[in-house]
């Protein structure tokens, strides 16, 4: 059985760019946020599920249509929304979660590397833990990553604060990590991290599959 590595972190913790150098060496990467964003194609049956449970709660909120007009989904006010409501979190996990995680699994299911990395956000919030061999988590101090994520999505600081407090805290995170990367200088910082890592993993993958046929 391949070797999974469950990768986590806190929004704009910089997991994109981990994953990125793992893809840069080979490795299969399936990402549940490209997954979802594949799943939420205009026309697609899941997204009509999303417009029709949340657009009339994003028209009240913000007087803004969920709906863009090339029919696909503003997924910032859709952000928004779910960001200030755990409730309205909650359905949309419900709707999102069990779609991407099958497809997930028939993209590992084809994947040939020697191990896997998916990216997957609320990893811990999920409980997922026991799906994966090891955690992965991608670390970065609150202040830098709220910093970053103000900078990268142009929100206030205080939307981005909320934003950040949705999430579990981050001892809860490294509390679950089996091996941790931290993304708190310069992004070539990453690299010697990740190729560590990637000898790693290889070893270990290499420990757990099977003997080929001779």
């Amino acid at each position: 059985m391949t070797l999974r590595i469950g990768l986590t972190g806190g929004i704009a913790s910089g997991k994109s760019t981990v994953a990125a150098h793992f893809a840069a060496l080979g490795i299969a990467v399936i990402d549940a946020d490209e997954v979802g964003r594949e799943l939420l194609q205009p026309g697609s049956a899941l997204l009509e599920q999303i417009f029709e449970r949340f657009a009339p709660g994003i028209l009240q909120l913000y007087g803004l249509p969920l709906r863009r007009p090339d029919g696909s989904l503003d997924r910032r006010l859709l952000r928004g929304l779910v960001f200030e409501e755990p409730a309205e979190r909650a359905a949309l996990e419900a709707l999102l979660h069990p779609a991407i995680q099958a497809r997930m699994e028939a993209l590992a299911a084809a994947a040939t590397s020697p191990y896997q990395v998916h990216v997957v956000p609320l990893l811990v919030e999920g409980h997922s833990e026991s799906r994966y061999d090891r955690v992965l988590v991608v670390d970065c101090p609150p202040a830098l990553q709220l910093e970053r994520l103000v900078k990268r999505d142009g929100t206030d600081a205080q939307q981005a604060q909320a934003m950040l407090d949705a999430q579990v805290s981050r001892a809860r995170r490294l509390a679950s990590a089996d091996d941790v990367i931290l993304n708190d200088a310069d992004p070539e910082a990453l690299v010697p991290q990740v190729s560590a890592l990637d000898r790693k993993y290889r070893t270990l993958a290499n420990a757990v599959s099977p003997p080929l046929p001779r």
